[in-house]
């Protein structure tokens, strides 16, 4: 299977475990996301494989988010093309016809919870990892493709409190709101993901494919409609002066 600097795929039977090894942290660069992107087509496109886990490479970061100290200093036009790059990922991690499972067996901050949103079924450690969405301290909206998910995942009322307040959830309370769908023993994780994806994989036919897009195609009518519009707002709020500092301060935990 492929192998990278910041992404491996494994192959475990009929099912892919993509794993993300871009240091501890796993933050993401353009770079790794271009890696995860062709490891998410790669799955897409090989019949033999059923289903896809995404966790780390470590236990200590699924990923903390946006390579801040990377894409900061970058110019408007080359940060653009960057978060175009992670909302296509995100669009085709969600919409991937085969079932997904995050295990997230590290912290999932920012966009690290983006990609777990993204996925079918998460599981999560119960080693006191956190997850949640924390860019409204930082200057920026939640970005529109996550808005939407988790809108349509939580419910507008426990979505609100997620991207208003900015927190970071321990497990029990992540599954509380919907956040994350099973909590594990942090050796039981991945077992678990594969055991999901084994279970979701079982449909025969394309009756998983056919079902899975009748529930995201509303979701992903809503987010194309604005997408463009959404991502020129969200850039704009990157590089406004209320942002710069709550960015920088947030780059020096890299």
């Amino acid at each position: 299977m492929m192998e990278s600097k910041l992404v491996a795929i494994e192959k475990k039977k009929n099912i892919a475990i993509i794993k993300l090894s871009h240091k501890s942290t796993n933050a993401i660069s353009l770079e790794l996301v271009e890696e995860l992107s062709k490891a998410v087509n790669s799955v897409k496109a090989d019949d033999s494989l059923r289903a896809l886990v995404l966790t780390s490479a470590n236990e200590k970061f699924l990923s903390i988010g946006f390579d801040i100290p990377s894409l900061l200093p970058l110019a408007q036009e080359q940060f653009t093309e960057f978060y175009r790059a992670f909302n296509q990922l995100c669009l085709d991690l969600y919409t991937l016809p085969k079932p997904t499972v995050a295990g997230i067996n590290g912290h999932a901050i920012a966009g690290g919870c983006i990609l777990a949103l993204c996925c079918d079924v998460r599981v999560i450690a119960d080693d006191r990892k956190l997850i949640g969405l924390n860019e409204v301290k930082l200057g920026v909206p939640v970005p529109y493709v996550a808005d939407r998910i988790l809108h349509a995942l939580i419910g507008a009322r426990h979505a609100r409190e997620v991207m208003e307040l900015g927190e970071f959830y321990p497990p029990d309370d992540a599954q509380r709101i919907g956040l994350v769908d099973y909590v594990q023993p942090q050796d039981q994780v991945l077992d678990k993901a594969l055991e999901q994806a084994r279970l979701l994989s079982m449909a025969p036919g394309e009756a998983f494919a056919l079902v899975k897009a009748n529930r995201v195609e509303s979701v992903m009518v809503e987010i194309l409609e604005r997408l463009e519009v959404k991502q020129l707002r969200f850039v704009d709020c990157w590089y406004a002066d209320a942002a710069r500092q709550p960015l920088k301060d947030a780059g020096t935990k890299f």
